[in-house]
Formats: structure tokens, sequence, C-alpha cells
């Protein structure tokens, strides 16, 4: 089991904050609040332009054995609100590097690897403006939503030269969660978009989600 594992929740924009309080209060460091863009659920809705709202996604590094009492003060902290609400999920890590020190997690099978797991988080970086492109396919094969974050790429200029492709400094990256039974199919989906058949147009890679719980009002 990894000492540490990473919490993500995804909420309603500005309710980021409420949450990370929450946590801080039950013995968590912090966490990172970041801006993104939940898609619509179906391909009609996204053709309609319907069904996008904001989303405040929260990434929070804490020890194994303090995971519980953090989750369980997020559930708490949303019960007033709707049904639905969001969704929370963690992620073994196997090493943190803080300022001065790496503390690294312990070298034998992560819970992922003795017990099969319900969800995976599909990750997707492409150049911006292909999110959408994406996840259309996504959803053909079975997703149900995802939520894209703005971000960059880091490559040098002379990288793009080297490899002979070009390469878009603004990015977007789309996280997408799936049941375990739809991955192999959503992420072959994605492989064939056609925006993704030129080199250097994005990657994609899934890790497997434990501990996964909507978050709200219970029905």
């Amino acid at each position: 089991m990894s000492k540490f594992s990473l919490i993500i929740s995804i909420v309603p924009h500005d309710k980021g904050e409420k949450l990370t309080k929450s946590a801080v209060n039950a013995g968590c460091g912090g966490g990172s609040v970041m801006m993104g863009r939940a898609l619509a659920k179906s391909n009609f809705g996204a053709i309609l332009g319907t069904g996008e709202t904001t989303k405040d996604l929260i990434f929070m590094v804490v020890e194994s054995t303090k995971k519980s009492a953090i989750m369980n003060a997020i559930y708490e902290s949303t019960q007033n609100e709707k049904t639905n609400f969001g969704e929370i999920f963690t992620l073994d890590v196997d090493s943190l590097l803080k300022a001065g020190a790496n503390s690294k997690g312990e070298e034998k099978m992560s819970e992922n690897e003795n017990k099969e797991t319900s969800r995976d988080m599909i990750t997707v970086i492409v150049n911006k403006g292909y999110a959408d492109d994406v996840m259309f396919a996504a959803r053909k094969a079975g997703a149900t939503g995802g939520t894209v974050i703005n971000a960059r790429g880091t490559a040098r200029e002379d990288d793009a030269k080297f490899f002979g492709v070009h390469i878009v400094p603004e990015k977007d990256m789309l996280v997408i969660v799936v049941e375990h039974d739809k991955k192999e199919a959503v992420l072959s989906a994605i492989k064939e978009v056609k925006c993704l058949k030129e080199p250097g147009m994005g990657i994609a890679f899934s890790s497997p989600v434990t501990d996964f719980e909507l978050l709200g009002k219970r029905k």
C-alpha cells in the first residue's frame, strides 16, 4: 500500500474552497484548486451547446493513514448540497517530493493491484481546441462526461524542430472517469479520433481509481 494518496474532487465552480477548508480541518496539509469546464454528458447536448458548466477540480496529496478522515470530512461538508453535487476519488501516489525531502512509498503492491477496481480515470492531453472532438468519441464508447482544464506544454522550440512536428504550447487536459469495463472501448475510440492521427497532437493514459463516491445529498 502506498504511503500517500491523491484525493481528486470535482465540484461546481466556487465550491472548491469549501472542500479544502473541511479537508484542512481534518488533517490535510492543503490542496490546489483549478478551474475546469465540464462537457455535456451527451453528444446531442454538445451539438446544441447545452449542458456545459464551470467546475473546480481540487487535488490534495495526503498521507494514506489520514485519507479516510479527510474524505469523510469532505462528504459531511457536502451533505446540504444537491444530489450528484460532485464526485470524489483517489489515486495511489508512489513518491512525494517536498522542499528538502523525498518520501517514497512502500515497495510492494498497491491496493489496486490486489483488488479489482470499479472505475478508471482516463487523462487526455491534446492541443488546445480538440478536447471536444475527443469527448465526442469517448461518449459514443460509453463515457458519460468529462472535465477540461486549460494547460500548456513545456517542450522547447528546438524540440519541435528536432522531431519535425509542430508543438502547440496551449493544451487541453481532459479528465474522464469511466466504469472499468468501458475503459478499453473508450481508449480505443479516442485513439481513432482524426486529430490524434498526427504526431505531436496529444497523449492519453489511464489510472485505476479507488474510493469513488458521489458528493451531495444521498438519494
